[in-house]
């Protein structure tokens, strides 16, 4: 009787070798090993495609997010002998993929993220309490009939489907270094308040700033009821009416449900500070931070501009890491997900990179360029050998030397651009030949002004 024998991929064997450059200092095989295992991953007959070389290629195909799946293998296999020229075929990488689900990346996430800022950090921390900001942003996912029912996306005046369905990502973000303490992941229908409320518990101890799209009461009292304290930003009908004038012109006023009464017992007494910056419009804010004395309106109203360094963190991960306007390669709604907390799991160790270049050379995170970090990190993956783990410490010096010469991009300079829409519907709107483009100019520091209320 003749037998067939059984013909094995030559990466059998060897996937498990695989490493993530010197990402894998902090996303190493045996914590890959410990989440696989948590999320019934583990004990799965090895292949050429084994579940912990899956976790390194989907992170690698956030990494090298504009690179084609065969481009992204070769670039983690290169420099591994015997595998570079028996790369599997794209349609066994996505069923892998699919094999592997969402969940292991998220869970992995949140095994790798979290607040890094070291005590005294500028930026980091105010009073004793570590700032970070709440905010959320949107990704562009395929235009398939599953993404389009699972996530939703931007409509037209006449309710027709208009651009692709959108992921929408909501973090909460360590304002001082740009690292993701926590993130939830929706539809572009859901709202980024329910969002936000999921993510209270991780922020307790801490003073949270958001924009005004965010305040509401469930909102408040999730924060607040799990130990974080708030700075928001109010629209001009919250909280309007003073209650009671404080001695330092800012007043105590009542935040209600929608069409309640300001005394209803469902809504909540806020500090509203109320300011100008360079005589503009009146901003209003809303904190729970009662005592003038102890934490006074000035400061809070200097403050809160920290939350624009969420936005520097969006724009890192939408304009670099994943590219600008790039829609993302998966048309599966569980395998977007998967994609999603994949680019966060790598902007995260990409963080934890600058913050440590930066304690180094004792100098602002935000004087390292992202930018030269993310290519070299890029690098490392590209010639990585089986031991890339150990490199860490010289890849470490060799960044604190560049930042001597090319990392630093100095101290942050005041800069100002005009506020247009980018990507207009239609050119051809005459509201968007009136706007004028142009690159940011250097200005003076900003003049911020308390707008005190007068007692009656």
């Amino acid at each position: 009787m003749h037998v067939v024998g059984l013909v094995m991929h030559p990466w059998v064997g060897l996937s498990d070798d695989v490493r993530l450059g010197v990402l894998t200092e902090w996303v190493t095989p045996e914590l890959v090993d410990e989440v696989l295992a948590e999320c019934g991953r583990g004990g799965v007959k090895p292949g050429a495609l084994s579940p912990r070389f899956m976790v390194y290629f989907t992170l690698a195909l956030a990494l090298f997010a504009q690179d084609s799946y065969d481009d992204v293998a070769e670039n983690l296999v290169g420099a591994l002998e015997g595998m570079h020229e028996t790369v599997p075929n794209r349609a066994s990488f996505t069923r892998a993929r699919q094999r592997l689900g969402p969940e292991v990346l998220e869970v992995l996430f949140r095994r790798v993220g979290g607040a890094v800022a070291p005590e005294g950090l500028v930026g980091s921390f105010w009073r004793g309490m570590r700032l970070a900001a709440v905010d959320g942003f949107v990704l562009d996912v395929p235009d398939s009939e599953a993404n389009r029912a699972y996530f939703g996306g931007p409509t037209d005046a006449r309710k027709a489907e208009a651009g692709f369905p959108q992921v929408r990502v909501v973090t909460l973000t360590e304002t001082g270094t740009h690292a993701s303490i926590d993130a939830r992941i929706g539809g572009f229908n859901g709202g980024e308040r329910e969002l936000a409320v999921q993510m209270a518990d991780s922020a307790a101890g801490m003073l949270v700033l958001m924009d005004r799209g965010l305040p509401g009461v469930e909102l408040w009292k999730a924060y607040t009821g799990a130990g974080a304290h708030l700075l928001l930003r109010a629209r001009s009908t919250v909280a309007s009416r003073p209650l009671e004038v404080l001695p330092d012109g800012t007043y105590l006023g009542r935040m209600s449900l929608a069409g309640q009464r300001a005394s209803h017992p469902g809504g909540v007494t806020v500090r509203v500070i109320e300011y100008r910056v360079d005589g503009g419009e009146v901003i209003r804010l809303l904190t729970d931070l009662m005592d003038i004395d102890t934490y006074p309106a000035a400061e809070l109203a200097a403050l809160y501009h920290e939350r624009w360094e969420v936005e520097s963190a969006y724009r890192q991960v939408k304009t670099f890491q994943r590219g600008p306007q790039q829609v993302l390669r998966s048309a599966a709604p569980a395998l977007a997900r998967q994609e999603v907390w994949a680019h966060l799991v790598v902007h995260h160790c990409l963080t934890l990179i600058i913050t440590q270049v930066a304690g180094g050379e004792r100098i602002d995170p935000d004087r390292i360029s992202f930018v030269k970090v993310l290519k070299h990190v890029r690098r490392s993956v590209v010639t990585q050998a089986k031991d890339a783990v150990s490199a860490v410490g010289s890849f470490l010096s060799m960044l604190e030397a560049k930042v001597r010469r090319k990392l630093d991009s100095g101290p942050r300079r005041h800069r100002t651009a005009p506020r247009v829409l980018k990507r207009p519907d239609s050119k051809y709107s005459p509201s968007v030949k009136k706007r004028q483009h142009g690159p940011t100019r250097r200005v003076t520091a900003q003049l911020i002004t308390l707008h005190p209320t007068v007692g009656g």
